[in-house]
This record gives structure tokens, sequence and C-alpha cells, in this order.
């Protein structure tokens, strides 16, 4: 997938672009629901899309509950990408 794909595609859904914007630092899914005024669901929703891309991944994905997710590399380029649009 191309950079200019992976842009679309998070732009695509402002669901997408608030979780993978607002994860700058390790965060849980409640705590992105709660920064975000949206609901659980949609940024559970909107974490595993993102993690499908490789643009987050989890960091305790042993944990039940509390996971915490993080943005990675590609997914800090991609931030970056977008900022210039």
């Amino acid at each position: 997938m191309s950079k200019w794909d992976e842009i679309s595609y998070v732009f695509a859904s402002a669901y997408r672009k608030s979780v993978l914007s607002e994860l700058d630092k390790g965060k849980t899914p409640s705590m992105l629901a709660r920064s975000l005024n949206v609901n659980l669901s949609h940024v559970s929703r909107a974490l595993s899309e993102l993690s499908a891309k490789g643009l987050v991944k989890c960091l305790t994905p042993k944990a039940r509950k509390g996971k915490i997710f993080k943005r990675t590399k590609q997914g800090n380029a991609l931030i970056k990408a977008m900022e210039k649009i």
C-alpha cells in the first residue's frame, strides 16, 4: 500500500483519523474514548483497523483489560505526511 493509499484510508474515517492522531503516547481504548468524546466501540474498531494496517500496535497483547496501544514508526511517518497536506 502506498503512502497516499494509507493517507486516504485514514482520512476515510473520522474515527481512524482521530484515534491515530491521539496516539502520540501509549493509551488504552477507554482513555482514547474519553479524550475524543466518542463511543468506546468506535475506538475499538478504529484500533483494530489501524492495527491491521500496521499503523498502531498493542503494547500489552496478553492483557484482557486495559490494553495499551501506541503508533508504530509507520503510523508516526503517516501522521507527519498527513500534517503536510
